[in-house]
């Protein structure tokens, strides 16, 4: 992994390669590649240029090079086998170098594959598991002499999960592309065919894309491309429409993708929640598939997620069982499927992903499904694998996300869950019409209430950050809804700031973490009004007679917090229910500005990419 992009048409293939590798930047990387195909007597030869670092490195080599080749494929790598090295970096090639492949994915047997493979005299010059593709498709070709015949029996051989691209020397401006268990786009513009790891690399060329389905292959040539399933046979693959903006992928003025994402989270509440409430009162989801009679049977939930959308799923939890009386657990989506869960046919499983492709969840909703649940996706992305191998799906509405790390969708799923979290209560007789009307309008005011604490508390967060810069360490405390914040804001501070934090409930203090508080430590609580306020109070000054630095997340109008808490961030009043939405968003900015201070890069963090797509 990380990033894939391919051309082949009338234009200069570099410079499509690294526009759409630029584009890709925001899924984290460490190096950087393309091979183009170039002209050489009566034929054709496969350049390969690779550079560790950021892809203005690649561009800048590329510059020097008058190079007019008109089709090529592209990649940026985040590690998995091998470490960072220009010999590690994609495209990857066969012995005689006159086929290149990048690769997306995994090769699960890669090692009992490439001893065969050097068995039968092939030599390797990388440590990747990529490079066993370039050499099983050069022994095919060699058979076949039919590039696309070559990547499909290739990939019989293959256990593992790829998104494949690959040239050859001898099929001048075709580019053969292959799908399994890892994204891949094509896409067919007035220049020529294109495809890509991600939509957002080839949007400014088609908006009408085909998302490959499992065991797909794609011939892209100049002219057109032709889809085969693994037979070798002609499909008609569905067609998806993109009808979001490139501008949802650019700045906007603002100094960084992750401010801009936070800012843009008010209108990722109201988008989501558009067109949802009926006049008659009961929520319209047609999406998910299911009526209440057939929600109504439902009797166990597992919510299946890695990461923040695992921090999604804890808030879900608390309201599904509020509201819905339905026993919930939240799991890790890493662990679910290796610990033989209890499901039946009235098991629901819900799988929350940003990107739907997380490597883990896809496996955990397959193993639900095989054993009997209905399975809804909660994702940002159309098309996706998790939104194609669910029952029913809630789209977020979040857009395109660029920072690697996740705070709009994150709100948004908040928001899908919460829908959710409504439905079910309103299937099980729980919740009246009256009631999900109410709730539904005060889910719709967080909207409002976010925008509020950018217009009132930007400076109280930037003077709570200064009392961070300098920490070794931090601690997130809060109960009921708010140990479930807490635990999202210590992700966010380690993540972009690199600065170790720990999240607990705060009733837990006292079992081992209170050991760290030592004066000037800082202890960040959520401190909003709820029925466990006065206890997190309590916990707070016990931090408070041991010398920490405390930063409260308090409701307006809360002046008795003063007392404790060095600093105050306000958040408008709102029922407790809903107080995840805003209190997170003070916390993402608290991370944000902290990571500035320290020198970090808060939109490609060290280590991470955005879209996990190995286990």
């Amino acid at each position: 992994m990380c990033g894939i992009v391919g051309y082949t048409g009338l234009d200069t293939a570099k410079d499509v390669l690294i526009t759409g590798l630029k584009r890709l930047e925001y899924r984290g990387y460490d190096s950087a590649g393309v091979a183009l195909e170039r002209a050489e007597g009566d034929g054709c030869v496969v350049d390969i240029v690779r550079r560790v670092g950021k892809v203005a490195g690649l561009e800048s080599e590329l510059a020097q090079r008058d190079d007019a080749s008109t089709c090529g494929i592209g990649h940026t790598r985040w590690a998995t086998h091998g470490v960072p090295s220009v010999a590690n970096a994609h495209p990857h090639a066969s012995c005689d170098g006159r086929i290149a492949v990048v690769h997306n994915g995994i090769i699960e047997n890669f090692a009992e594959l490439r001893a065969d493979l050097e068995a039968r005299g092939h030599v390797f010059s990388s440590q990747t598991d990529t490079e066993v593709f370039a050499h099983l498709i050069e022994e095919a070709y060699a058979t076949t002499h039919d590039l696309a015949a070559a990547v499909r029996a290739a990939c019989v051989h293959v256990v593992g999960a790829y998104g494949l691209a690959a040239v050859c020397a001898d099929e001048p401006g075709v580019i053969m592309v292959a799908r399994k268990d890892s994204p891949i786009v094509v896409g067919r513009g007035e220049r020529g065919s294109y495809v890509a790891s991600d939509v957002i690399a080839l949007i400014d060329a088609t908006r009408d894309v085909v998302v490959l389905e499992d065991g797909q292959f794609a011939r892209l040539a100049p002219e057109g491309i032709e889809y085969t399933d693994a037979e070798g046979r002609r499909i008609e693959p569905a067609v998806t429409h993109i009808d979001w903006d490139i501008d949802m992928a650019e700045k906007g003025g603002y100094p960084d993708f992750m401010l801009k994402e936070i800012y843009e989270q008010p209108r990722v509440v109201r988008d989501t929640l558009v067109g949802r409430l009926a006049p008659n009162g009961e929520l319209d989801i047609d999406e998910l598939g299911l009526s209440f009679e057939e929600l109504n049977v439902i009797d166990r939930i597992y919510v299946i997620a890695c990461g923040t959308s695992y921090h999604a799923g804890l808030i879900a939890k608390n309201l599904i069982e509020s509201w819905a009386r339905i026993p919930c657990e939240v799991e890790a989506a890493s662990e679910f499927r290796y610990r033989d869960p209890i499901i039946t046919p009235s098991t629901l499983v819900v799988a929350v992903s940003q990107s739907g492709e997380t490597a883990d969840t896809l496996a955990a909703i397959r193993d639900a499904r095989i054993k009997g649940a209905k399975v809804f996706g909660i994702t940002n992305v159309i098309g996706s694998p998790v939104a194609r191998e669910s029952d029913g799906v809630i789209y977020t509405k979040a857009n395109k996300e660029i920072a690697v790390a996740s705070t709009k969708s994150f709100i948004g799923q908040i928001v899908s869950l919460t829908l959710l979290a409504l439905l079910l209560g309103q299937a099980k007789g729980r919740l009246t019409t009256g009631q999900v009307r109410m709730l539904f309008h005060e889910l719709g005011d967080t909207s409002a209430q976010i925008q509020r604490i950018f217009d009132t508390q930007l400076d109280a967060i930037h003077e709570a950050a200064c009392a961070c810069q300098g920490a070794q360490s931090a601690l997130f405390v809060g109960r009921g809804m708010g140990a479930a914040i807490s635990y999202e804001g210590a992700l966010k501070l380690k993540e972009v700031s690199y600065l170790h934090a720990e999240a607990y409930a705060a009733g837990e203090m006292k079992h081992g973490p209170i050991a760290l508080i030592e004066p000037g430590f800082p202890v960040i609580a959520v401190t909003t009004k709820s029925p466990t306020y006065d206890k997190v109070v309590s916990n707070l000054k016990e931090c408070e007679a041991r010398g920490a630095r405390i930063i409260a997340l308090a409701t307006e109008g809360d002046e008795d917090i003063k007392r404790i808490a060095d600093h105050v961030i306000y958040i408008p009043p709102v029922r407790d229910a809903f107080s995840a939405i805003t209190a997170s968003v003070p916390l993402q900015l608290l991370a944000r500005e902290v990571a500035l201070m320290r020198g970090c890069n808060v939109d490609q963090p060290r280590n991470l990419a955005k879209s996990v797509t190995v286990e």
